[in-house]
């Protein structure tokens, strides 16, 4: 599962994804939830893999890695991951429009609650892609952190990322890569 909000790039996210998976001859479905994604609103995408794949839904308890671009957002997540599964996590919280408004408040301590329930590698990827030239990057900062985990040869992320992204902005987001796939947490 991917998941943060409107404009942080989980679209582009989970086709790399996708496209990388199919690019390793696995049978991919893809299917992505879009809340107020104009306004920040939540951005869900599901992906799932395998030898055969009969539906792109993720259900309660299912999901092996969610990708988190932002901390509420792996909490609101945290019901889909199965039993022993990873979180990957930007460590960067954007609040939702109770939350700026007065209506509700930001939760606190999310990473050490996710913590106690999932394998958690939370990083700050905002710093990380600026580290790369850009702002924009965490998506791709993010997709090295989970390819390093894969059993997938890291030069097949990039050949997808370079058929992927627009040419004028592929040094950074292999940059990014690197990043995220040398990132120790």
């Amino acid at each position: 599962m991917i998941v943060g909000v409107g404009g942080q790039g989980t679209l582009l996210a989970s086709r790399i994804l996708g496209n990388t998976a199919i690019s390793e001859g696995y049978d991919v479905k893809v299917s992505e939830v879009h809340g107020m994604s104009q306004r920040g609103g939540s951005v869900v995408t599901y992906v799932k893999y395998g030898k055969e794949v009969f539906s792109p839904i993720i259900d309660k308890g299912e999901a092996d890695i969610i990708l988190a671009f932002e901390r509420l957002e792996a909490l609101r997540a945290l019901p889909y991951l199965k039993k022993g599964g990873k979180i990957i996590l930007n460590d960067r919280a954007i609040s939702p429009m109770p939350v700026i408004t007065g209506a509700a408040e930001y939760p606190e301590n999310i990473i050490p609650f996710l913590s106690e329930k999932a394998d958690v590698t939370a990083l700050d990827a905002l710093e990380m892609s600026m580290q790369a030239g850009s702002p924009k990057a965490v998506n791709v900062v993010l997709i090295g952190v989970l390819a390093a985990t894969m059993d997938i040869e890291k030069e097949v992320w990039k050949k997808v990322i370079t058929e992927t992204v627009p040419q004028k902005f592929l040094d950074l987001n292999l940059k990014a890569f690197e990043l995220g796939y040398n990132f120790k947490g």
